[in-house]
């Protein structure tokens, strides 16, 4: 339950499952107020960038929310969100069990388990996964709940070792991009993603010369600038592709790929996959799984690390 000064948040989607609970929502403009629930959440920023400032646990944070931002909200964590525009989010609620299983698989000290607190970080895996979920539900489980179980212990596994006190490796999320160029570049890109993306007009949203986009883009991300527009654009693509509501060409056109045969091309060099074959519900699990896992798709380098 949200409290609202104006109006009330619109609820898309809304599945609640043993493990892990999945919907989609937009918050109007202004204040909402959301109330700590006992599992931790996994929020994911969808559609057009917003400016918005959040608040929670006694930190704050400002910012441009670009599509594929991950918020991470512990357990039991009141939060405070004031979107300037409509903002549509993804998200998913992980049952402590559930995590405590997965620390338990890797190893790790269960006890001293404790979700971080993240505001709009990049994760490319957990956002595959996650939405793979989404896709799952809303297809009435379509490969039987045996496969939504392993992607539930998949996202719950990518929170542990990254997104916890539990985490192999310290998670940064601070980019080597002046923190506004990087996040408005990188909103740039999602917003346009159906466009005709260029250096320059990259280049000029962030006020850098092309040379200097390219140097600093690639040491933030890991990778030169169109790979990332094309992986973006794969992610997108396979979105549509899966809820098969747009033909194979109109996917195309709705994601920036020239022509049919680019994006199948694309496809199958990210994910392995034929177009046709993420319409069709009847891949096995394992295929299935393993593209939502990462697979053969390159995960992008969090900005700042390493």
């Amino acid at each position: 339950m949200r409290v609202m000064a104006s109006a009330e948040p619109i609820t898309h989607f809304a599945q609640d499952c043993e493990e892990v609970s999945v919907r989609i929502t937009t918050d109007p403009p202004g204040r909402v107020e959301t109330p700590g629930i006992p599992r931790p959440r996994v929020a994911i920023h969808l559609g057009k960038s917003v400016y918005m400032a959040c608040e929670r646990a006694g930190l704050k944070h400002r910012g441009w929310a670009v599509h594929g931002d991950i918020d991470v909200v512990p357990a039991n964590t009141p939060c405070v969100w004031e979107p300037e525009g409509p903002d549509t989010a993804l998200i998913l609620a992980i049952h402590p069990d559930l995590l405590a299983r997965a620390a338990k698989e890797l190893g790790l000290d269960v006890t001293r388990l404790e979700v971080a607190n993240r505001f709009q970080v990049r994760d490319t895996q957990i956002e595959h996964i996650s939405r793979a979920l989404k896709a799952e539900v809303e297809a009435g489980y379509p490969t039987g709940r045996i496969f939504f179980e392993s992607l539930s212990t998949a996202l719950a596994v990518a929170v542990v070792q990254r997104h916890s006190s539990l985490g192999a490796v310290p998670f940064r999320s601070r980019e080597r991009m002046t923190g506004w160029r990087f996040r408005r570049a990188i909103g740039y890109i999602e917003d346009n993603l159906n466009g005709d993306l260029r250096l320059n007009n990259i280049a000029q949203a962030v006020d850098m010369s092309v040379s200097n986009l390219k140097t600093t883009f690639r040491e933030s991300t890991g990778v030169p600038v169109h790979q990332y527009v094309i992986q973006r654009r794969v992610v997108q693509a396979a979105s549509l592709l899966e809820q098969g509501k747009l033909t194979i060409g109109e996917v195309a056109q709705e994601t920036g790929f020239t022509h049919p045969s680019h994006l199948a091309r694309c496809l199958k060099r990210f994910l392995g996959c034929s177009p046709k074959a993420l319409r069709v519900p009847s891949r096995t699990k394992d295929e299935v799984a393993a593209e939502a896992a990462g697979g053969p798709v390159a995960q992008v380098k969090e900005p700042g690390a390493g």
